[in-house]
């Protein structure tokens, strides 16, 4: 059974930064194409970052040039270095692989950004 599990979430002012991990078991991260999702209150879950077993990173408009992507192969670990953060970027996060599959979705992380 696939397992991946978010953590680094929580209460940060306007202006902080967070650093969400993803640990995975079953799965090799570096030989998929992973994602950090988002769902924040109301709205779709949305896909914010991705990086594939090239190491190739692609991120979403609303996030570029304040998040980072990026794995540990040792550790099998994921992460999304997220700096600069705004009221916007409150949702609870999630790591997947790119395409998502329902099997592998986990509790997520919440992330809050308010002062």
């Amino acid at each position: 059974q696939v397992q991946l599990v978010e953590s680094g979430g929580g209460l940060v002012q306007p202006g902080g930064s967070l650093r969400l991990s993803c640990a995975a078991s079953t799965i090799v991260v570096s030989f998929n194409h992973m994602g950090w999702y988002r769902q924040a209150p109301g709205k779709e879950r949305e896909l914010v970052a991705s990086i594939t077993s090239a190491s190739s990173t692609n991120y979403a408009d609303s996030v570029k040039g304040r998040f980072t992507i990026s794995r540990d192969n040792a550790k099998n670990t994921m992460y999304l270095q997220m700096n600069s953060l705004e009221p916007e970027d409150t949702a609870v996060y999630y790591c997947n692989t790119r395409p998502s599959r329902n099997a592998y979705w986990g509790q997520g992380t919440q992330v809050t950004v308010s002062s």
